[in-house]
């Protein structure tokens, strides 16, 4: 049986003493819950290294949002995956819409960045999605599968399944309109076929696929309920800590 793994996404948002002050509040109602979830917080990188400093692997883990294609260099303002690794940043968001849209990050980009988090040890969280007018024209499936398939399987088998991917259709991305629990397990059916078609069903079987989208406290259980859906990658909701709390424990 797969386990769950429920990620949180700040992005930019919060101030230091807040991240700090949250991140605090959030480990004290953890410590006294017995949680099977895997739990993987992701704050702006200047909090990367406070927020590894609390993390307790019994607990949870710290991942980027982001990470640079390169390996080292002259790249200002870049952040390389061996920055992360020695921070003991175990995961890496890549791939996520807002990444693709507003930073112009392509196939190519993306593979590159795939590339760099497993050389160094950092399991990769792999954003697909679809747009709005693609879900309304038919083209969903068409346009994760290009996604899944350029942007991941390149890797062989050993590689691939260090990977964790999350769906989630960019219309229920901070808008408060959430994928339908049959919606979300269609396209996780969908990515889990095209795996096997791939790499065979056993590492299909063994991959983890976690729902994004408007997930809360209120529709979490529903999701989390559907087959083939192994958590979620939590945006808004990670920066409310009793709220965040409670997601991690409807993914058990």
């Amino acid at each position: 049986m797969r386990k769950k793994i429920v990620a949180g996404n700040w992005k930019m948002n919060l101030g230091f003493q807040e991240a700090e002050e949250l991140i605090e509040e959030f480990m004290t109602l953890l410590e006294k819950q017995e949680l099977k979830t895997e739990i993987i917080l992701c704050p702006p990188f200047p909090y990367l290294e406070m927020a590894s400093d609390y993390a307790q692997e019994e607990l949870f883990h710290i991942g980027a949002q982001n990470i640079s294609p390169f390996e080292a260099g002259a790249y200002t303002g870049e952040v390389s995956a061996s920055m992360l690794s020695s921070m003991d940043i175990t995961h890496c968001i890549i791939g996520h819409s807002e990444r693709r849209k507003y930073f112009n990050e392509d196939d190519k980009m993306l593979t590159l960045k795939v590339n760099q988090a497993l050389t160094h040890q950092i399991t990769p969280i792999f954003c697909v999605g679809e747009a709005l007018p693609e879900r309304e024209g038919g083209k969903h499936f068409e346009v994760v599968r290009r996604q899944v398939r350029h942007g991941l399987f390149h890797l062989d088998t050993n590689e691939f399944a260090k990977v964790v991917i999350a769906y989630e259709p960019v219309w229920a991305i901070g808008t408060g309109v959430t994928a339908s629990p049959a919606q979300a397990a269609e396209m996780h059916a969908y990515i889990r076929t095209l795996i096997t078609e791939r790499y065979g069903n056993e590492i299909a079987e063994a991959t983890l696929i976690l729902y994004g989208g408007s997930c809360n406290a209120k529709n979490a259980a529903e999701i989390f309920a559907q087959p083939g859906v192994d958590g979620g990658l939590i945006g808004g909701a990670s920066l409310i800590a009793e709220e965040f709390l409670s997601i991690c424990k409807q993914a058990q």
